[in-house]
């Protein structure tokens, strides 16, 4: 017997060394290491790629969180899947939890939303002439809802001016300009609008959908905006809190995505902007 100890652990180890060089088919450790990991979301602010044949819409909503209106114009996005940016007012969002929650949930929300910067006073509450004249203040207004909101990138919008800077070009209103130029200076984007959804006593919308919609390929075909192929929107949160004007915003986007040359798009994706 003590001769065939020798051969016996041979053989187990021959045996050994085979079921370890075999290569079965249902091998979990081989297939995992052919698994493709997924790539992080991109955050605010990842570059795109514009396609010349398309036509970029941004819908840029201010002075949120304005509750009914913002819930529903978010709850509208979302059911008809297109991207907007919220311009936000950091004296709304101290108002109550309420209104924190609504604008942590546009925050989170990325890439279908984005969160702006409208100023924390909304221009020392509509005082404007007296806003725009002390620029250290305004700047520091600014810089204090940028905090207070934990807004993700420098991207602002001047409360009832039509201002645009950035890259040291500038557009707009003189009475305005010294402020959106501090701005600039301090890194921020200063993003004003082509064409906006008015309101008029109480909040209504002016303007039907249709006749936006009118109004917006008018501006693209005439070229007529600050951008080649690109048209920014303004409207506010506020206007379509309530019905009939819910369906009013619900059927402005449904006729804008019958052309099929319409992309939505976050202003962190506007040109000026990503090229900075």
């Amino acid at each position: 017997m003590r001769n065939l100890k020798p051969i016996f652990h041979a053989g187990v180890c021959i045996a050994l060394l085979a079921a370890c060089n075999s290569k079965p088919s249902n091998d979990k450790t081989a297939a995992d290491t052919t698994k493709t990991v997924a790539a992080a979301p991109a955050g605010p602010g990842s570059p795109i790629k514009y396609d010349s044949s398309k036509r970029y819409i941004f819908l840029t909503w201010d002075d949120s969180p304005q509750p009914p209106g913002t819930v529903v114009s978010k709850r509208i996005f979302k059911e008809q899947g297109v991207k907007a940016t919220f311009f936000a007012v950091g004296m709304h969002y101290d108002i109550d939890p309420v209104r924190k929650r609504i604008l942590d949930s546009i925050r989170n929300e990325y890439p279908q939303f984005l969160l702006a910067n409208h100023s924390y006073s909304h221009g020392f509450r509509d005082n404007y002439n007296k806003f725009y004249t002390m620029v250290d203040s305004a700047a520091s207004d600014f810089a204090h809802a940028q905090q207070q909101m934990n807004i993700p990138l420098k991207i602002v919008r001047m409360p009832g001016r039509n201002n645009w800077a950035g890259k040291g070009e500038f557009r707009g209103p003189k009475s305005s300009e010294k402020v959106a130029r501090r701005l600039d200076s301090l890194g921020y984007q200063v993003i004003g609008w082509d064409l906006e959804w008015q309101f008029v006593k109480g909040s209504a919308p002016k303007q039907g959908a249709a006749e936006m919609v009118r109004m917006i390929n008018d501006k693209f075909e005439s070229g007529y905006t600050n951008q080649p192929n690109t048209v920014v929107i303004l409207a506010h949160d506020r206007m379509f809190g309530k019905a009939p004007y819910t369906d009013s915003l619900a059927r402005f986007i449904t006729l804008l995505k019958q052309d099929p040359r319409n992309v939505f798009e976050t202003i962190d994706h506007y040109p000026s902007v990503m090229n900075k």
